[in-house]
């Protein structure tokens, strides 16, 4: 347990950064004046002489041409339209990754700190662990035996359940429900409005009713995995759910019980895995896909936005299409007609040729 802390936060008013420190941070190579400050990163089309911004993609040169940026992160193609233009540039093999770095290091360095402890309004129960570096925001529970580590943060009106474990520097945003056993490991972020361990879909029919059947595994998360808003992952029937390092969930997605998710694969909003699938590692799904239960989806594979996976994927590549939904009997013959019509078309065409004079 640590002290219990005062309401406010603490918040470091900071000059505003040069593009020299900018540049001792996070590399790259600098052109123009280095003692140019900087006060916020923007769009090219949004940005003014006080802002940094970024050129990822050769086709939005236009852009850069017009841009009144006073220093642009650009590829070495560009870096010297950038600095005609503006005076100043950063030049690094991959800008789009630059800026991402830039945008953490900018977060990093003007946020205001959440001070160490347990906020006053806090409900902590009995045999509760918390480093003393983490911080447990106001009217957060945190319930018996849980265990907050190093540098954690736990925000407004979270619930932290019996037994659960939160990792390293790992961030619960407010309104973050995290259920009673369920691990996460370093440096995670997970968005307000998330669901942790919720029960999985399990009921039985009897008598034309549904018996329910209680869910008794837990979920599992890695390092590194970010979880945004409104997003649900069930806990396991028997074994347990499994996110592993690096995944990344966007908004409104739902990953039903035992749904197992390999490192660094990432989702858009709304995606809906179903019971027991595996996905492998380094995959991405496109928003609004939906894949069934009790597939197997292998490493290095890409589906599609609104795509509607309805079997094993034996091999990686990218994977595209839905059917239009019919009457069951129906739907199964014309998509067992449809797989057979890159074939009847050769046949025909070879059939043709052989009646052609």
């Amino acid at each position: 347990m640590t002290a219990r802390q005062d309401p406010s936060t603490r918040g470091t008013a900071l000059a505003w950064p040069r593009l020299s420190e900018l540049v001792a941070a996070l590399g790259g190579e600098l052109h123009g004046d280095g003692a140019r400050e900087v006060r916020r990163i923007a769009s090219l089309e949004s940005a003014d002489a006080q802002a940094i911004s970024f050129l990822a993609q050769a086709r939005f040169r236009p852009q850069l041409e017009a841009t009144s940026a006073g220093c642009v992160v650009v590829r070495p193609d560009m870096a010297e339209v950038a600095l005609a233009r503006c005076g100043a540039a950063i030049v690094t093999p991959d800008p789009y990754l630059y800026y991402g770095r830039m945008s953490r290091w900018w977060v990093a360095r003007q946020c205001r700190v959440p001070v160490p402890g347990v906020h006053a309004s806090a409900v902590v129960g009995e045999g509760v662990h918390i480093h003393p570096t983490a911080s447990i925001g106001p009217l957060a529970v945190i319930e018996s035996g849980a265990r907050i580590a190093e540098g954690a943060v736990i925000g407004s009106h979270v619930h932290v359940g019996f037994d659960a474990e939160i990792g390293a520097h790992t961030r619960l945003a407010p309104r973050v429900a995290f259920s009673d056993g369920c691990r996460i490991g370093a440096r995670g972020i997970l968005h307000s409005g998330v669901v942790i361990g919720t029960d999985g879909f399990g009921f039985a029919p009897f008598e034309g009713c549904w018996e329910k059947i209680e869910q008794l595994g837990i979920v599992r998360i890695g390092d590194d995995v970010d979880i945004g808003a409104n997003t649900c992952v069930d806990r396991g029937a028997l074994d347990d759910t499994v996110i592993e390092d690096g995944v990344k969930l966007d908004n409104l997605i739902q990953i039903a019980h035992n749904v197992r998710i390999g490192k660094h694969t990432a989702m858009a909003g709304c995606v809906g895995v179903a019971g027991s699938a595996r996905i492998g590692a380094h995959c991405t799904v496109g928003g609004a896909a939906m894949i069934l239960g009790h597939l197997e989806i292998p490493d290095h594979t890409h589906i599609s936005a609104g795509s509607f996976v309805m079997s094993t994927l034996t091999k990686p590549g990218h994977y595209s299409g839905v059917f239009p939904i019919d009457d069951n009997a129906t739907w199964e013959k014309n998509a067992a007609t449809l797989r057979q019509l890159h074939t009847l078309r050769s046949r025909l065409r070879a059939l043709e040729k052989k009646l052609t004079p």
